[in-house]
């Protein structure tokens, strides 16, 4: 019987991370949800379990902190004995305003959940795959690290670092079995795009020449590609979907 494959979602209590999680599941992989909200996360677990009781399991993280980055990876491989796949998910929009009145601890909380998140997640996991010689990483950038949006100047930049960040790992370990690559969805019909504005998410479906919010499903059915042996001649790639708003 071959081995299921461990894969970490990071922020997968709700939103785009849940919808991930459960795809992966469905391919049969093992699922850490993990989430700084343990008691979301175990409730997630619950209300996904009927795909596979047996194929997920919450896992407390800090994203911002490294050593709770690190814990997260020792407790999966303590609890699967590998982790071959993680998606670094996690994230938060933050306040919207323009930059002069922008406050500075904000700032560097949306930097340290989107970009610093993804490198302490990403560093946590590397040694594991580095000896094993193989491992995918996914990275959930956004659109606004493409274009820049107006009032959004933390989240646009946190996102422009995680698509250079994730550019950047994929050259240095493309020789050692490790393929890391990073979507960039426009607006997905989450919480997370419920706490947007009514004026600016407006503002924001406007730019998409499909018309409409993507669904969690349709980013999630990329993921699971990613992570998956058929994506087999793509690393340090940058893969749109955003209805159309952006195809580089």
């Amino acid at each position: 019987m071959v081995k299921p494959k461990v894969a970490i979602v990071t922020g997968a209590a709700r939103g785009i991370g849940r919808a991930i999680a459960e795809r992966l599941m469905h391919d049969g992989f093992i699922v850490a949800i993990a989430d700084m909200n343990e008691a979301s996360a175990r409730s997630t677990c619950e209300q996904i379990a009927w795909i596979a009781a047996d194929h997920v399991f919450a896992v407390h993280v800090d994203v911002t902190d490294a050593a709770s980055a690190r814990q997260m990876v020792a407790s999966v491989i303590e609890r699967h004995g590998q982790v071959d796949v993680l998606v670094n998910n996690a994230g938060v929009v933050g306040v919207s305003g323009p930059v002069v009145t922008y406050a500075e601890d904000e700032w560097r909380r949306v930097l340290a959940t989107n970009l610093d998140g993804t490198f302490y997640c990403s560093k946590a996991v590397l040694p594991h795959m580095l000896e094993r010689r193989t491992g995918r990483i996914v990275n959930i950038a956004s659109i606004s690290g493409k274009e820049g949006n107006p009032n959004m100047p933390a989240y646009s930049a946190s996102k422009a670092g995680v698509i250079a960040f994730t550019k950047a790992l994929a050259k240095e370990v493309l020789t050692q079995g490790i393929y890391v690559n990073c979507v960039t969805p426009s607006l997905i019909q989450t919480d997370m795009a419920n706490s947007v504005g009514t004026e600016q998410r407006a503002a924001l479906i406007a730019k998409i020449p499909m018309g409409r919010m993507g669904q969690p499903e349709e980013v999630a059915a990329l993921v699971a590609w990613l992570a998956s042996p058929e994506c087999s001649f793509s690393t340090g790639a940058v893969f749109d979907i955003s209805g159309g708003r952006a195809t580089y």
